[in-house]
Formats: C-alpha cells, sequence, structure tokens
C-alpha cells in the first residue's frame, strides 16, 4: 500500500496535467473555420462596429469620420467547468491508472467546447437575434437607402427554409469565411486551465475521502455580420446551392455599395455530407460546375 504523502499527490497532478494536455492538443476542431476569437477582458463585450462595412471613398477635403452604430449588440461571458474526483483509497492502492482516460477525455472536453457552442449557434439562428435586433436568420434585415444608416429601408432576407418542414429537411448553410470578421465570433474571457485541490487536510479529503481535480473556462459566442451567412433546408442540389450564392453576392451594404461577398465554406450535417461531396467534387466527366466553389465542413454538431 503506497503511503500517501503531498509529494505524491502532486506527482499524480503532474501526470494527470499531462494525460489532460495530450488529449488537448491532439483533438481536433472546426469552430476556427467559421468564427472569429475575440479575447475579452471584461465580464461582457459590446460590438458597436457591427453596423458597418469599411469603404474607401475618394479624399477631397477633411475626412469623413464614421461613428459606431449604436447597435448594442453585447456578448457575455459564462463560466464552464468539468470536475474529476481521485478517491484516496485508489492513491493507496495504486490504481490511479484507471483515472488518465477521465483527465484525457477532460482535455478533449475542453479543446472541443467551443465546437459545442459555435456550431449550435447558427441552429439558434432562427430566434436568437444579431446586431440589427432581427434574428440572424431572417426575411426582414434593414438596409438603409443612405451610407449613414437613414432613409428608405429595404427589408433582405438571408435564409430558404421553410420552417414547416425544417424537423424533417436539414439545414445547410453556406458561409463566407474570408473577412476579418467571420459569421460567428467565439469571445474568450480565459481558455481552459486545469488545477486541482490536494491538500491533505482539505475538506473533501477529510470528509470524502478524495482529492479534486477541474478545468474551467470563461467565454460565449455570437453572431458577426448575417450577410455573411445563408441557410437553406431545400435539397442540397446544384439548383439551389447556385439560388444560395447569387443570394449572398447580391447583398449590398448601407447606401447600395456591393458587399463583395464570396461564399467559400459550406456547412452541412452529416445526413447531407454525401450530397455536399457530390456537389462540390469534381466528376469523372469534369462536368460538375460547382466543383472546388466551396470547402465542405461536415459537424456532428448540427445534428
Amino acid at each position: 500500500m503506497a503511503l500517501v504523502t503531498s509529494a505524491l499527490v502532486q506527482a499524480l497532478f503532474v501526470g494527470f496535467r499531462r494525460d489532460f494536455q495530450t488529449a488537448f492538443d491532439q483533438t481536433p476542431t472546426d469552430w476556427q473555420k467559421i468564427a472569429t476569437e475575440i479575447p475579452s477582458t471584461t465580464k461582457s463585450n459590446t460590438y458597436g462596429w457591427l453596423g458597418q462595412f469599411p469603404q474607401f471613398r475618394e479624399w477631397i477635403g477633411p475626412r469623413v469620420l464614421k461613428d459606431m452604430a449604436a447597435h448594442g449588440y453585447s456578448i457575455v461571458n459564462k463560466d464552464w467547468e468539468s470536475s474529476v474526483s481521485v478517491k484516496r483509497t485508489d492513491i493507496e492502492d495504486d490504481n490511479v491508472g484507471i483515472y488518465s482516460p477521465l483527465f484525457a477525455e477532460m482535455g478533449r472536453a475542453a479543446k472541443s467546447q467551443p465546437d459545442e457552442l459555435v456550431f449550435p449557434l447558427l441552429k439558434a439562428g432562427f430566434s436568437t437575434l444579431c446586431y440589427d435586433g432581427q434574428p440572424f436568420f431572417d426575411d426582414e434585415h434593414p438596409v438603409y437607402a443612405n451610407a449613414d444608416g437613414t432613409g428608405a429601408v429595404t427589408l433582405v432576407k438571408n435564409h430558404d427554409v421553410d420552417l414547416a418542414a425544417r424537423p424533417t429537411n436539414p439545414i445547410w448553410y453556406l458561409l463566407d469565411t474570408s473577412r476579418a470578421v467571420k459569421p460567428i465570433i467565439f469571445q474568450n474571457r480565459k481558455s481552459p486551465v486545469l488545477t486541482s485541490m490536494t491538500r491533505l487536510d482539505d475538506e473533501a479529503v477529510f470528509m470524502n475521502n478524495e482529492f479534486r481535480f477541474g478545468v474551467d473556462a470563461r467565454n460565449n459566442v455570437g453572431f458577426g455580420f448575417w450577410q455573411l451567412a445563408y441557410a437553406s433546408n431545400q435539397p442540397l442540389t446544384a439548383e439551389h446551392y447556385a439560388d444560395a450564392r447569387a443570394a449572398m453576392q447580391s447583398s449590398k451594404a448601407d447606401g447600395g455599395r456591393p458587399l463583395n461577398i464570396r461564399p467559400n465554406l459550406l456547412l452541412v450535417p452529416p445526413a447531407l455530407e454525401a450530397a455536399g461531396r457530390k456537389l462540390l467534387v469534381k466528376d469523372e466527366n469534369g462536368g460538375n460546375e460547382w466543383a472546388n466553389s466551396a470547402e465542405l465542413v461536415t459537424s456532428n454538431w448540427l445534428v
């Protein structure tokens, strides 16, 4: 039977942290493909600039300075945690190897946590508001006649989803991820940190005969520009794909300036992966007109 000492517990923590970090480093993620990471230093960030698409003008006279649009779109950071307890008796019996997979799984979960936030946010885009006060995927995004956000309003649609058929027809998404700000914002206040409570006189050791280990993080997600995303639950065919591209590429900023949207990523749930591959991969005869027109990303988080 091993004598449980502070030095032994700390040595075990070094091993557990190695298991955690190895799994963390080896876990693949996709959220960076559709989300921009924004560092946060406070409880929340306000993105007043989301109402603007910067543009150049001929420099005649003084510079024209645009105020940040007062949309007041804020993302409030949330706290996240995952914890594991290790029985003191398992340390005494030299049976700690059974915990290595748990710490590895904790590392995997910590690395993939942004994926679990970013992709489901798109699914919630029909009911979750973006910077203009409308749902991210909506029929009534306002675009103004004048560049300063005044004048007549044109209502713009960025989806082709039959909501009545939504439960049975899977939704696919066409995105422009080439901009500095992608369709989703991942706001990071605190990256995952693994900590421990391993003092021999800790209350949990005294009361429950166990040592505690945990990882915590602070972050949240929100929407960027709705113009960079289009959703559809029409069949994923060349015809509907072309319609989605055309709708995005016709987008204009306030004042009528073309936004030069370049759809470059097709995001699908697993049920549409085969259709997506057929659409975007060049066929044997070279007859697929949309081959290589976008990157295909399949996400299990869209199920």
